[in-house]
Formats: C-alpha cells, sequence, structure tokens
C-alpha cells in the first residue's frame, strides 16, 4: 500500500496474551499485542462477539485520520463533507480505506505521554473501548489530543 497522508501508522502485531488479569465484560476482549516491524506494543479493547482474536493470532493494524483513498490532505479533509460523507463509504456507494479491512472504530485521542524520552505513548477511546500503543517517537509524531482516529484491523 502505498503512503497516504492519512495514514498515521500501520504495522502487523502477533496477539501475545488475551484478557490478562481476567475477563472483565462479556462481550469485550483485551487484547496485548507486538508489532512485528516498529517494536511498538499495543493494548487494545476489541468487541470480541464481532470480531473474536485468539493468541498467537495475527492482524494488521492502520490508524488513519480518515476513511478517503485521496493521497492529499485536502480529499482528506474533504471527507465527510457535503454529499461524500462516511455514510456513502458504509452503503457502498463509494470505496473507503475500511473496504480492505474486517474490523472498524472510530475514536479520539485522549492522552499523549511523551515523559520517557524516546518511548511514547498514545491513548485513544474508541465510545469507551480503549487502545494505548507504545514505541519510539518516529512512528508515533502524527498523534495529537483531541484529533479523531479510525481504528481498522484485518486479520492475516
Amino acid at each position: 500500500m502505498e503512503k497516504r497522508d492519512n495514514i498515521l501508522f500501520s504495522d502487523t502485531f502477533d496477539v501475545k496474551d488475551l484478557d490478562k488479569g481476567g475477563k472483565r465484560f462479556d462481550r469485550v476482549s483485551r487484547i496485548d499485542g507486538r508489532s512485528q516491524t516498529h517494536d511498538m506494543s499495543l493494548i487494545l479493547d476489541i468487541n470480541s462477539e464481532l470480531y473474536p482474536l485468539d493468541a498467537g493470532d495475527k492482524f494488521k493494524l492502520t490508524l488513519a485520520s480518515s476513511l478517503s483513498l485521496g493521497d492529499s490532505k485536502e480529499a482528506a479533509a474533504a471527507f465527510g463533507k457535503g454529499e461524500s460523507n462516511w455514510r456513502a463509504y458504509v452503503n457502498g456507494d463509494e470505496r473507503s480505506l475500511a473496504d480492505d479491512y474486517d474490523y472498524v472504530m472510530y475514536g479520539r485521542v485522549y492522552r499523549y505521554d511523551d515523559a520517557s524520552g524516546s518511548k511514547v505513548s498514545a491513548f485513544v477511546s474508541f465510545g469507551g473501548l480503549l487502545m494505548c500503543l507504545e514505541g519510539d517517537v518516529r512512528h508515533m509524531q502524527n498523534f495529537v489530543v483531541g484529533d479523531t482516529v479510525y481504528l481498522l484491523l484485518r486479520k492475516i
């Protein structure tokens, strides 16, 4: 996949552990993952009824600022305005980034922790399902507190 302005982060992860410390909610699993390329760690809550994952599974995770397939910031900014809104993508009227993935969530970056030098953590809430992505600052410089984010997953 070519580099697009709206892709904030993308990598393949291995599920190292599932519901570490016990399952707290019936339909939610907490995934503990490790990336294959960028040496990142991930803690992610997912709806396990809709998208079950098991320890040892591999999945591609992409974080994007929009679902637009456009290569420019103008195309990403135009997404959601006028007749070309997210409903057109969901209804299948237009192609989107989500067409290549199995599980999509929409959320907001609520915290960015850079207190430990070159290692940083980005925290995103997807309507109560939480994500913490931790790793080198080089791979996470596009995260800004208050920005909205699409999380896209696909099993490999």
